[in-house]
């Protein structure tokens, strides 16, 4: 297809998505703003063939189009925004973004954009905390399954630092790939905007005033605060990334910089269960030794989680201690049943 041809496409999919998110969306605010959108869509569809005469092209929607529709039918459209999005369907920071009130007023200058989307403070050490607990149960239980099935010390080593090095890079690589997809997605997104804000600049700020409409706004002044919005080129891309994309740039975070913070933080907890081996805790003792290790440090976790979820550190700490020390027990047992067997 041309690259006429592509445009209308494109516009073509977007309005038939839009159409079958309004068609499942429930809440009617949301379902008239996709209704909307749908119809800014067929209207830019309609001048792309105005502006290349002679094209009749036909629309047929591709199936990953219709994945995606089905997605949303199934599993609801706030639970598939990030593909949406991919799909480049505006609108979807309704579902992040509360509608406007007496208490909330919508934002009149870009430093006031996305401060909706701003994420709880602490990020980076809740994501630390929480890769060193999947460290520590995860090494501590593999420790003591080996363990279980009599294994001598320095197999139970090596067994323990091959489980440290597997799962720190298997963590380095998952959130490696999480944030450069992230980031290709919001590049990618990024650029078409970017496209069409050079090109049909009323059709982009309309969009945005339908969905600040559709926030509780009155028409008109959501026209006026739109335009004002995307009167600054430096700023206008940032203004539909976080408004009708529903990103944040701010979030988008490092791929290698996440990489590794992850293969810290999980290395630093699967370590612990191996600190008995390194103190050369006799191997008679090995089993208390790990345990009381492991318990000691998700007691600890536990109720540092407590400064996230809000409830009693004690209490805390003591279910980390039963969920981690349950975990350990079982892989004990199931080492001990598999050694008896094998051996």
């Amino acid at each position: 297809m041309s690259e006429s041809g592509d445009g209308w496409y494109h516009e073509k999919e977007s309005a038939w998505l839009y159409l079958q998110v309004a068609a499942v969306e429930p809440d009617a605010v949301k379902r008239d703003l996709f209704v909307k959108l749908a119809a800014t869509a067929e209207d830019q569809a309609n001048k792309w063939l105005a502006a290349h005469p002679g094209s009749s092209p036909v629309f047929q929607p591709a199936l990953r189009a219709r994945v995606v529709a089905k997605l949303a039918k199934w599993l609801g459209p706030g639970n598939v925004r990030p593909v949406l999005a991919a799909m480049k369907l505006r609108g979807l920071s309704i579902y992040t973004s509360p509608r406007a009130t007496v208490g909330h007023a919508m934002p009149v200058s870009v430093a006031e954009v996305g401060q909706r989307h701003t994420g709880i403070a602490g990020g980076n050490l809740r994501a630390a905390v929480f890769g060193a607990n999947d460290g520590l149960v995860s090494n501590a239980s593999l420790l003591l399954g080996v363990v279980g099935a009599g294994a001598a010390s320095e197999t139970v080593l090596m067994t323990g630092l091959a489980g440290l090095l597997a799962g720190a890079l298997s963590m380095a690589a998952g959130e490696y790939v999480s944030v450069r997809s992230q980031r290709d997605m919001y590049e990618y997104q990024m650029e078409l905007e970017r496209e069409e804000l050079a090109e049909y600049p009323e059709a982009e700020a309309e969009e945005l005033a339908l969905i600040y409409n559709a926030r509780g706004i009155e028409m008109e002044q959501a026209r006026s605060l739109s335009t004002a919005l995307l009167a600054n080129p430096e700023h206008a891309l940032d203004v539909l990334a976080r408004e009708e994309l529903g990103l944040n740039p701010d979030n988008l975070g490092s791929p290698w910089g996440a990489a590794t913070f992850s293969f810290i933080a999980f290395a630093s907890g699967a370590l612990v269960p191996l600190l008995p081996i390194f103190f050369r805790v006799a191997q008679s003792h090995f089993i208390s030794a790990v345990a009381g290790t492991t318990l000691t440090a998700l007691f600890m976790i536990g109720m540092v989680l407590s400064l996230f979820t809000g409830r009693h550190a004690l209490l805390g700490g003591l279910r980390m201690v039963a969920i981690g020390g349950g975990a350990g027990l079982i892989a004990y047992f199931v080492g001990r049943s598999l050694g008896a067997v094998v051996g």
